[in-house]
């Protein structure tokens, strides 16, 4: 049965994550605070985190980098009121798998808990390493190594990085990506692979704002050049 820990300062919120989460037979612990969220992670082993940005004591971009560095690699799931897509995209350079806006449909994130989870269960022992440019990227313990740095990548990402170089040179439809990662259909409005792919371009381009190695394929999706 998956362990489910949620940090969430909210309590009525918490609450009501959690008896939803139970019901769906899955183990559940509550932090109200990152530090707490550190430790009960540690306490035992856990399968998906659910995160706040807004806590009492640091704010959950540094849980997520804490986890990251620590060496955890279970699907981080970001809940926050904050839209922006810097704030989205600075989640997942820090290795947060999903990001989800309050207020959100509880249908839709525990499709996104499920999902998560089962990609992650079914993701394969050994996975490829590779250059890009003059990074290494290194599926194995997800992370993007430049010179002494290592830069830790999320589940989506990597997925993402894996799938454009099994391809690679190739234009890779936004919906293949989609449909094969996220399991869902395209969207006109659906941006989820678009901010991943900035996040991966902060990691793996010398200028972000003009790519060498991820490429927009104008009106399909994005191409993976070595």
């Amino acid at each position: 049965m998956a362990r489910i820990v949620i940090i969430e300062d909210e309590p009525e919120l918490a609450h009501g994550l959690r008896d939803n989460l139970e019901f769906e037979q899955y183990t559940v612990a509550h932090a109200l605070t990152g530090q707490q969220g550190l430790e009960l992670v540690a306490e035992r082993p856990t399968h998906l985190v659910l995160l706040d940005l807004m806590l009492p004591d640091m704010d959950g971009f540094d849980v997520c980098r804490r986890l990251r560095e620590s060496g955890y690699t279970m699907p981080i799931i970001i809940l926050s009121a904050k839209s922006q897509e810097i704030d989205k995209v600075r989640g997942l350079e820090l290795g947060a798998d999903d990001y989800v806006t309050k207020p959100f449909s509880l249908r839709e994130l525990l499709a996104r808990v499920s999902a998560a989870l089962r990609r992650a269960d079914q993701a394969p022992a050994t996975r490829a390493q590779f250059s890009v440019g003059d990074r290494q990227v290194d599926l194995v313990r997800q992370v993007v190594r430049v010179d002494e740095e290592e830069l830790p990548l999320g589940y989506y990402e990597a997925e993402i990085l894996r799938m454009l170089h099994e391809r690679v040179g190739e234009a890779v439809p936004r919906a293949d990506l989609l449909e094969q990662i996220w399991g869902v259909g395209a969207s006109p409005v659906d941006r989820t692979v678009d901010n991943h792919v900035v996040s991966l371009r902060r990691k793996l381009e010398d200028d972000p704002k003009k790519p060498q190695h991820i490429l927009t394929a104008h009106a399909v999706g994005y191409k993976l050049v070595l």
